[in-house]
C-alpha cells in the first residue's frame, strides 16, 4: 500500500499517551517507519511537550489553518508524509487531506464501532454511554477515515469486558490498555500491504 516506509504524521489534540506510544514503537522496534510529525490545535495540550521531548517536530494548526490545503500539503511533502494517523485529535480533517491519504490515513476510536461512534462521541462521552447502555463489552476499533465521522472501513477491533461494577473511568482505563496494546501494530501493517 505505501512505499518503503512509513513516514507518519499524527494528529492528536489531548494528552498524547498514543502518540508517544506510536513514536517510541516505530523508534524501538524498527518496524520499517517513523513518525516524522505531530499535528495539534491545542497549543497547551500534553502531545506538544511529548512529541518535543522526543524530538519529533510539531505543528500547531487551528481549524482555519487546517483548511489551508498548499500550506498543509507543502509541509506533508516537504518531510515525505505517507501515513496520516489520528490519535485522540478532535477537528475533523478537511476533505482535501481525506482525499489526498486515502486508504492511508486511520483512526482509533474508543468504541466498537459501529456502537458509540459519530460527532461528539469521544473520550469519556464514549465511556459514560457505554456505562448508561449497560454494555458486557466494549473496545477499540481502528479504521480508515472517511468525510463521515467513524465511518470509513474498519481494519481492526480488540474487546474487553465491561463488569456489571464499571464506571466510565474503569472503561476508560480498559481501553486504554488495547489502545496501547494494538494501535502501534495495527498502524505498522499499513506499510507491509500491497
Amino acid at each position: 500500500m505505501i512505499d518503503d516506509k512509513l513516514k507518519i504524521a499524527v494528529f492528536a489534540s489531548g494528552n498524547g499517551s498514543n502518540a508517544e506510544n506510536i513514536i517510541r514503537f516505530f523508534r524501538e522496534k524498527g518496524s520499517g517507519g517513523e513518525v516524522v510529525l505531530v499535528v495539534c490545535n491545542r497549543r497547551e495540550a500534553g502531545v506538544v511537550g511529548r512529541a518535543a521531548a522526543l524530538g519529533v517536530d510539531v505543528a500547531i494548526l487551528s481549524r482555519d489553518e487546517l483548511a489551508d490545503s498548499g500550506r498543509v500539503l507543502a509541509m506533508f511533502e516537504a518531510r515525505g508524509v505517507n501515513c496520516v494517523v489520528l490519535a485522540g485529535f478532535l477537528l475533523m480533517v478537511p476533505p482535501y487531506l481525506i482525499r489526498r491519504y486515502e486508504g492511508r490515513m486511520v483512526n482509533i476510536h474508543p468504541s466498537l464501532l459501529p456502537k458509540f461512534g459519530g460527532k461528539g462521541m469521544y473520550g469519556h462521552h464514549v465511556h459514560e454511554a457505554v456505562v448508561a447502555a449497560g454494555e458486557c463489552e466494549t473496545g477499540i476499533t481502528v479504521h480508515l477515515v472517511s468525510e463521515e465521522y467513524d465511518k470509513g472501513q474498519i481494519l481492526f477491533q480488540a474487546r474487553v469486558a465491561v463488569a456489571p461494577g464499571d464506571t466510565a473511568a474503569d472503561v476508560e482505563r480498559k481501553v486504554r490498555e488495547l489502545e496501547m496494546r494494538f494501535f502501534p501494530g495495527v498502524i505498522a501493517r499499513l506499510g507491509s500491504d500491497d
